[in-house]
C-alpha cells in the first residue's frame, strides 16, 4: 500500500501547542476536507462545515449535504468565523475532535 503525507505549510508565528501539526508532534493521516468555519469561540477549537452531494437512486438525482465537524485550531493559525479552511484527520484529540486545520485557503472579508 502506497503511503501519502500531507504536507503543512510553515506559519509565521510559533507556538508551543502539542497538537499543532507544524510545531507540534500530531502527525496527520488520512481524509482532508475543506469547509468554512462556523464557530470559533471556544479556545483551540472551532466547527467547521462542508458541503457534499449524495445521490438519490430512485429519481436519478443530486442532493446537497452539509456536514458539521469539530476541529483542533492551533494557536499558529487561528481560524476565525467566516474562513476557508483545509482540516485533516489525525489521532483523537478529544472525545469529539479528529480533525485538525492545516490552512487557511481564505481570509473572511468581515475583518
Amino acid at each position: 500500500m502506497k503511503k501519502t503525507e500531507i504536507k503543512t505549510k510553515e506559519s509565521e508565528t510559533n507556538c508551543d501547542d502539542k497538537h499543532c501539526p507544524v510545531h507540534g508532534s500530531l502527525s496527520v493521516r488520512g481524509r482532508v476536507l475543506e469547509g468554512t468555519v462556523v464557530s470559533s469561540k471556544v479556545p483551540k477549537s472551532a466547527t467547521i462545515e462542508f458541503e457534499r452531494i449524495r445521490i438519490i437512486p430512485k429519481y436519478e438525482r443530486y442532493e446537497k449535504r452539509k456536514t458539521k465537524v469539530r476541529v483542533h485550531n492551533p494557536p499558529c493559525i487561528n481560524a476565525k468565523e467566516g474562513d476557508l479552511v483545509n482540516a485533516a484527520e489525525c489521532r483523537p484529540i478529544s472525545k469529539t475532535k479528529k480533525f485538525v486545520i492545516i490552512s487557511i485557503v481564505k481570509k473572511s472579508d468581515n475583518d
